[in-house]
């Protein structure tokens, strides 16, 4: 009976065990998600076509899960260097491999490739389409009518963009000896070309895709034989600071979710940009439309 009874104990102990067990798996399962750690996050981009409209997608996303995200609008050295450095957390314009290319081995092994966000992104010198002349790179050389008629001038964006550093390496690979790249802004450049094609006006310019110009003239991308802007295309990338993922679990978590295609950004871009919408709220109207899209950016994500 002694024994009896010590096996029924026994029993019982083991099925609290295997109870507690299951219970703990339960909690597991059904817990909130990753911890929010550290709750300030900056977020650096430059005000160019897709990013403008990216960095504040972002921005909204991480607000919804319990971040405060401060966007601060930078020029292209000082958004890598800031991420870097540790003063900045993330940004979402890495054009790799080819764009960005200088900056990535400088600040490699202080930054986290995090996830690519969109794998077609192409950039060329691009003119607008009734240059019916003007097919590649190589139609620029020795050009005397097509140089004179544009002052011997590729209209370029801020300087420390990879695109023009690209130009910069084609104009040497090309041998464009009599070309210069003049450098302002993106806004700037797109102010000439628009006003060059009201006036039917030749004119050459940088330009990539994703780009909301576009969809509003035609402007055709020359061709590069020797590849200088990186072929197909390059593929955007979300990059953070190194240790992010330990300081903001559930940030970090948004980022490796957080994914683009061309007919979102194609939707956003003309409204931020062609027709002066605040971003923000250009994104909002989005994630108020696409619900089933925000949950798979924000899968196992507790929103606050």
């Amino acid at each position: 009976m002694l024994m009896m009874l010590l096996a029924a104990c026994g029993g019982d102990s083991s099925e609290e065990e295997n109870t507690d067990s299951s219970s703990d798996e339960s909690s597991e399962e059904t817990s909130e998600g990753p911890e929010i750690g550290q709750q300030e996050l900056t977020q650096p981009y430059v005000a160019w076509a897709r990013e403008t409209v990216s960095t504040h997608m972002l921005g909204a996303l991480l607000e919804m899960v319990g971040y405060n995200v401060e966007l601060t609008q930078v020029e292209a050295g000082a958004m890598w260097s800031s991420v870097a450095d540790g003063s900045a957390d993330f940004h979402t314009s890495a054009w790799l491999p080819a764009t960005h290319a200088s900056y990535w081995e400088q600040y490699s092994e202080d930054i986290t490739q995090v996830k690519q966000v969109l794998d077609e992104a192409p950039l060329a010198l691009a003119v607008p389409s009734y240059m019916e002349d003007v097919n590649s790179i190589e139609d620029l050389k020795g050009n005397e009518e097509l140089g004179e008629s544009v002052d011997w001038k590729v209209t370029g964006i801020d300087p420390g963009a990879g695109i023009m550093q690209n130009t910069q390496e084609a104009f040497e690979a090309y041998g464009l000896d009599n070309w210069e790249l003049t450098s302002s802004s993106e806004a700037a450049m797109l102010t000439e070309l628009q006003a060059a094609v009201e006036n039917e006006e030749p004119i050459i310019v940088p330009l990539w895709k994703p780009h909301w110009i576009f969809g509003t003239m035609d402007v055709k991308m020359l061709e590069d034989p020797q590849e200088i802007y990186g072929g197909a295309g390059d593929q955007i990338y979300t990059v953070a600071r190194n240790g992010l993922e330990k300081d903001a679990p559930r940030a970090y978590k948004v980022l490796e979710q957080y994914n683009e295609n061309y007919e979102m950004i194609n939707e956003m871009m003309p409204k931020v940009h062609a027709e002066d919408q605040d971003p923000a709220e250009v994104v909002q109207e989005y994630i108020e439309n696409n619900p089933d899209q925000v949950d798979k950016w924000l899968e196992g994500v507790p929103r606050e």
